[in-house]
């Protein structure tokens, strides 16, 4: 769905340009609803009454429900229209944003999350495809590089733009601010994209696939949101989550590959630059995920700092990419994108190995450095991948490719939030069993007495201290798994057989 002269040729320049600004603001808002609630997971849990865990879900929900949605845009733009899908979704995600910002029990926001998420779905790819219509050939790389930075600005003012609302006003307006942003949206869309608006005609859907699709994703999805609490596979409902998330993924994969018009085209598969390069993406993106969930929760429940001061040494590594990103471009047709991708992805494994040193008197800009240098890989792995894995792939597969890899990446943040949570949640709890059976806290309780400490405020302190440390050791240990990912995800990408030719990158989502 690219553009011809017939299409880009009925919006005069002005215009032109007011609707591509407009499809950046659009795609900057949905980018930036993926990350804005991860600082805000403590003002959240706190207000609903809910743990910490359970505030996951938040996240994890709209993660998953954008996940399922990707593969349904083709479709969904075929048969009523590019304008209409991307209106329509703006007005449901604006609805849906007002919802979760009315939530007061943790039922009624992980429903508007996932409600958010599938209108938010549609509006990435449909913003790129609407950008290509509506430029001449000579200036979609500008745009697209336009388009490019509101997606790694989005993960980089999230957490900033969370932390100060929930701050200083309330973690509601996190989701508020979307309303006067998506209204703008609606009205520019109406007034200014009708004349592109692309034929529609009538096609089947893959209503069976759909539903295996929604299935095991989601039975996978809650399997890994409630293990913790359940014990995992000592709990039966655990057990069965896990089979039946099993057999429907078996069940979808049978399905897809043999229906005629299926609802996700595995056969892009059959390409080992694709699979290689999708499945190296997958691998960076969750254990990159893994800092962007971690790092501002240990920085408020063990470090006390506020949720605007973490949510900027996380967003320091997305700050330092943006700046580098312009030479990332450059160098693709002069280096291998394989070398390119390894390098810096294993940059990222030493940053990782970097933070798996922290410790509970880490100041400011220890913290930050890692986060700082991280930045520097960004743009080296992520606009290279995506040109492997297009590259790959036959012209005609272009857009299935490219909706398979947004699906694996969002599929991949839901998946680690979830783990990653888990594993550190799991690593406090013996971190702690095991300085406790080893304190010898006689002579601290002594001083603290002295001080005029009681006897319960000076128990109080110690276990305050030995849930710091511990939450510090379960948190680096984190950071040394993401490390082997990262040096594995480095070498996977040497599977691909070196790419030839130029990618035609305005089906990528």
């Amino acid at each position: 769905m690219g553009g011809s002269q017939d299409t880009y040729s009925l919006l005069p320049p002005r215009q032109r340009f007011l609707a591509g600004m407009v499809l950046a603001l659009s795609n900057f808002m949905v980018v930036l609803d993926l990350t804005i609630a991860n600082v805000s997971i403590p003002h959240i849990s706190g207000n609903l009454g809910i743990t910490p865990d359970q505030g996951t879900w938040i996240i994890t929900s709209y993660a998953v429900a954008e996940a399922i949605c990707v593969p349904l845009t083709g479709w969904l733009a075929q048969r009523f229209g590019v304008v209409r899908v991307f209106t329509m979704a703006m007005v449901g995600f604006a609805f849906f944003s007002l919802l979760c910002g009315l939530s007061v029990t943790l039922g009624m926001i992980v429903v508007s999350r996932i409600g958010q998420g599938l209108c938010g779905g549609p509006i990435m790819p449909m913003s790129q495809t609407l950008l290509m219509r509506i430029f001449p050939p000579e200036q979609r790389g500008k745009m697209m590089g336009i388009w490019a930075m509101t997606t790694m600005l989005g993960p980089a003012m999230g957490p900033i733009i969370g932390g100060y609302i929930s701050d200083n006003w309330s973690w509601h307006w996190i989701f508020f601010i979307n309303l006067p942003v998506a209204f703008i949206c609606v009205l520019a869309a109406t007034a200014l994209l009708t004349p592109v608006e692309t034929e529609t005609k009538k096609l089947p859907v893959d209503f069976a696939g759909l539903a295996l699709l929604v299935f095991w994703i989601g039975c996978l999805q809650i399997m890994l949101d409630i293990g913790r609490d359940h014990d995992w596979f000592a709990d039966p409902l655990i057990v069965i989550l896990a089979i039946l998330a099993g057999i429907g993924f078996l069940a979808f994969i049978i399905w897809e590959l043999t229906e005629e018009h299926p609802i996700v085209d595995l056969h892009v598969f059959r390409h080992a630059g694709f699979t290689s390069g999708v499945f190296t993406l997958a691998l960076c993106f969750g254990a990159y995920f893994a800092s962007i969930v971690i790092v501002p929760q240990w920085l408020q429940l063990a470090m006390g700092y506020t949720a605007t001061t973490a949510g900027f040494v996380t967003a320091f590594t997305a700050m330092t990419a943006l700046t580098v990103a312009p030479f990332a471009s450059k160098l693709i047709g002069r280096v291998d994108v394989r070398l390119l991708i390894s390098l810096a992805v294993a940059w990222m494994g030493v940053m990782a190995f970097w933070r798996a040193h922290w410790t509970s008197g880490a100041d400011f800009w220890t913290l930050s450095y890692p986060q700082i240098f991280q930045g520097f890989a960004m743009p080296f792995f992520m606009i290279p991948l995506t040109t492997l894995t297009l590259s790959s792939v036959h012209p005609s597969e272009t857009a299935s490719a490219a909706g398979m890899q947004n699906f694996l990446r969002t599929m991949a943040i839901a998946i680690s939030t979830s783990v990653v949570l888990t594993a550190w949640g799991d690593g406090q709890r013996v971190s702690r069993n095991e300085m406790a059976s080893v304190l010898q806290a006689g002579d601290t309780q002594a001083q603290l007495s002295a001080s005029g400490f009681s006897v319960e405020q000076t128990r109080q302190i110690i276990s305050n201290i030995v849930d710091q440390e511990a939450a510090v050791i379960a948190m680096d240990y984190v950071f040394f798994l993401s490390m082997i990912i990262l040096f594995v995800a480095a070498m996977v990408v040497w599977l691909a057989p070196k790419p030839t030719g130029k990618v035609d990158m305005s089906a990528a989502h």
